[in-house]
């Protein structure tokens, strides 16, 4: 069992392992988050899931009935997820329930919601795609910037930067903690990027293949079977370029782009209600799924305590071996 690694975003968040289980939508539910928690990661609840700051504030409570660990909220910054004239509401709500750790996504930094964080005494990690967007987060008093590479699932920001360069660039530009991912499927990949001096990785498709993530099947087993080019990149059109899963609705949406179709043309047939049908019914081919290069790492599905549990004891042995070759 895993001890060893111990870093400043396992301190400062309060969880086993320097492991973020990234908020995926329609997916990070509190069953899920809580069994992620539970399993030694900080796992983050989406809040685009939920239509108002009650159903948050439900979901938040839900979650709190099934862990005793940490877990963060996620507050979505693109307009076309989330109703932008609403966020303060979704951050009172996540305040008054006592969670104590906030991750902010999208194309800004909340200059505006910043008061609320520090007067909430809430830890707020800002996940952007680049280091210019990092270092806005910081100048406002992020307390730990989470960046991801271009191998990543779902928003890959518009540099195209792989999780190599993106790592060791945003952690020589700023003074706090970084948390890092893009393509991380197993405790190779934890210990690379802890290797290019993150404090933290934060992981999102190896974990849709768990007994435990609340979709279909027959969409694990696609992703068990799949390699490392069964990804593809769409709505770069709208400056929203996102990696998917290379499936017929995907290759839909590039049509349509390759067509200049409209921007809410284009949300619409990238919209979530397909993917829920998906996730629940078993037709890996009728939505959208955002999905990294990873997924051509995946041959199993554990359970997601097996899976951490196997990731840190793998990233220590690959750790342990280098410090061998060293001596």
């Amino acid at each position: 069992m895993s001890q060893m690694i111990k870093t400043e975003v396992t301190e400062m968040l309060g969880c086993k392992y320097p492991i973020i289980a990234g908020t995926m939508a329609r997916i990070s539910n509190p069953e899920f988050i809580a069994v992620a928690s539970n399993a030694g990661a900080c796992a983050v609840l989406a809040s685009a899931n939920y239509g108002s700051p009650d159903e948050l504030r439900d979901a938040i409570q839900k979650t709190q009935s099934l862990t005793n660990q940490p877990f963060a909220v996620n507050i979505n910054l693109f307009p076309a997820l989330m109703p932008q004239d609403k966020l303060e509401d979704y951050v009172d709500a996540t305040l008054a329930e006592g969670v104590k750790i906030i991750e902010t996504s999208g194309h800004k930094a909340p200059e505006d919601l910043v008061p609320k964080f520090r007067d909430g005494g809430a830890i707020w990690i800002h996940k952007c795609a680049g280091v210019r967007y990092a270092k806005k987060g910081a100048s406002l008093g992020a307390d730990i910037v989470t960046v991801v590479g271009y191998e990543n699932g779902g928003a890959t920001g518009v540099l195209d930067i792989g999780t190599m360069v993106m790592t060791p660039s945003v952690v020589d530009a700023l003074d706090i903690p970084v948390i890092a991912g893009g393509g991380i499927s197993d405790g190779r990949g934890i210990a690379a990027v802890l290797a290019l001096g993150a404090e933290g990785v934060i992981i999102g498709t190896r974990l849709m293949a768990t007994k435990e993530c609340p979709i279909h099947d027959n969409l694990k087993q696609a992703f068990v079977e799949a390699a490392e080019t069964d990804t593809c990149l769409a709505l770069r059109s709208i400056q929203n370029t996102h990696r998917i899963w290379n499936n017929k609705a995907a290759q839909q949406v590039l049509e349509l782009e390759a067509q200049g179709a409209s921007l809410w043309t284009l949300v619409d047939a990238a919209s979530g209600e397909k993917a829920e049908e998906m996730y629940r019914e078993g037709d890996i081919d009728l939505g959208i799924v955002a999905c990294g290069q990873g997924v051509g790492l995946i041959n199993d599905i554990p359970s997601v305590k097996e899976l951490l549990d196997r990731m840190m004891v793998e990233a220590e042995e690959v750790i342990s071996k280098l410090n061998i070759i060293a001596n």
